[in-house]
């Protein structure tokens, strides 16, 4: 039995993509960063790409498993932080800064931010330390391949984690076509990336290479 809202939102896709062309880069692929800067033996963390499929469009958002590691990594040193003491620096008790306009009349032209309170201060402190010890010794946390499909009014999502290297557009390529074919179901994560697992000795042993 056919979803009536899965329906919709395929039909929604197609019309999208029919009146808001894509501008697509070498290989059909939708590339929205630029690799200039990026070593050639550089870890690789996460990145995006778009293609075409079936007349949709198909947007990936990709991790590798080091990068899922790290943010469990960064939730458990914020767990151990505390609770935040809220200090709305940023946009409470700025000082406008004013330009002349005319002989008797001004206007505002910016904004300068107060310093965040003492206890801002010491809480992110706490929370830098304990990312650098955690960070150092390592948490109990293994990360293993997957991606979960989303239907969008705009597009297919999927995010994916994998265990590639993305140091350039040669390399997303493989990030798109992996992409294609699990939507496609002619492979799985399991038979490109049998029993991996990214570990608490895989973090480790890559200390010397993160920046």
């Amino acid at each position: 039995m056919k979803d009536p809202r899965q329906e919709r939102l395929g039909r929604l896709q197609r019309e999208y993509h029919r009146h808001h062309p894509w501008r697509l880069g070498p290989g059909g692929l939708f590339v929205p960063h630029s690799y200039a800067e990026v070593k050639p033996d550089a870890l690789s963390w996460w990145d995006d790409v778009g293609f075409i499929l079936n007349g949709r469009r198909v947007i990936v958002w990709w991790r590798h498993p080091r990068c899922v590691y790290h943010d469990a990594l960064e939730e458990l040193a914020s767990e151990q932080a505390g609770e935040f003491p809220f200090d709305d620096w940023l946009t409470k008790g700025a000082i406008p800064n004013y330009r002349k306009v005319g002989r008797s009349r001004k206007k505002i032209v910016s904004y300068t931010c107060r310093p965040p309170s003492q206890a801002s201060r010491e809480y992110f402190q706490r929370l830098q330390t304990l990312e650098e010890e955690l960070s150092a010794q390592g948490i109990d946390c293994d990360v293993r391949p997957s991606s979960k499909r989303k239907r969008l009014s705009w597009a297919t999502g999927l995010d994916l984690v994998a265990p590639l290297k993305v140091r350039n557009e040669q390399e997303l390529t493989v990030v798109a076509d992996l992409a294609r074919r699990l939507l496609l179901g002619q492979t799985t994560l399991e038979r490109e990336f049998a029993n991996y697992r990214y570990t608490k000795e895989s973090w480790l042993s890559e200390a010397a290479s993160r920046p």
